[in-house]
């Protein structure tokens, strides 16, 4: 079990990114809530990582806080949600916007996270209720800081197609995507701000 990686941030594609250990790189897949609080490209950076093997393939999942790693094994455990529809959930909303939408009983918010029905949406509040009663404290909420755009024009097209692969990567078709980002603007803007912006677009 890979509980946690400390390396060199070496790359980073929305929502996977390379992490540079001691001359190993590890593909680690996460939320675009962690996302948007990564360092710069060639910086340390400490995830939390939870790991699962398939027959067909072993994923790592990574969290800036234990917390949040812990949000995502509860998530799992629920009927119908497997690893890419929990980052999907965490990708929609941050950590403490999900657990108060579970404990308000918000199901219109729920139904809009891509790949989540309604009988997915009514399951994860039933199951997730009680689970979360007394989940984490106040650093739930992870804040979703300000990315610092890269500006050039020429970037903002490769900025929307990495944005739009992002999407279609967390569960939304394509159609829904290119739908979302039309809803915001891309001038200037990174794939980050772009991600961002498409999501909240949603809510």
């Amino acid at each position: 079990m890979i509980g946690r990686l400390q390396g060199i941030l070496a790359a980073k594609q929305p929502p996977e990114l390379l992490i540079d250990v001691q001359g190993v790189g590890y593909e680690v897949q996460v939320p675009m809530t962690c996302f948007y609080d990564l360092p710069e490209l060639g910086k340390p950076v400490t995830l939390w990582t939870h790991f699962v093997v398939r027959e067909d393939a072993q994923l790592l999942f990574g969290f800036n806080t234990l917390d949040e790693r812990a949000l995502f094994r509860q998530l799992i455990k629920a009927q119908g949600v497997g690893p890419k529809m929990a980052l999907g959930i965490m990708s929609s909303l941050s950590a403490s916007q999900f657990i108060n939408s579970v404990q308000q009983g918000d199901l219109t918010t729920l139904v809009k996270i891509p790949g989540v029905g309604k009988k997915t949406a009514e399951r994860l509040l039933v199951e997730m209720r009680d689970r979360l009663k007394d989940f984490g404290g106040a650093d739930m909420n992870t804040g979703l800081p300000g990315v610092v755009a890269t500006a050039p024009v020429a970037v903002a097209v490769s900025a929307r197609d990495e944005a739009l692969s992002a999407l279609v990567a967390l569960g939304y078709k394509e159609s829904v995507a290119q739908t979302m980002l039309k809803k915001v603007s891309t001038d200037g803007m990174s794939a980050e701000e772009l991600i961002r912006a498409a999501l909240k677009s949603m809510l």
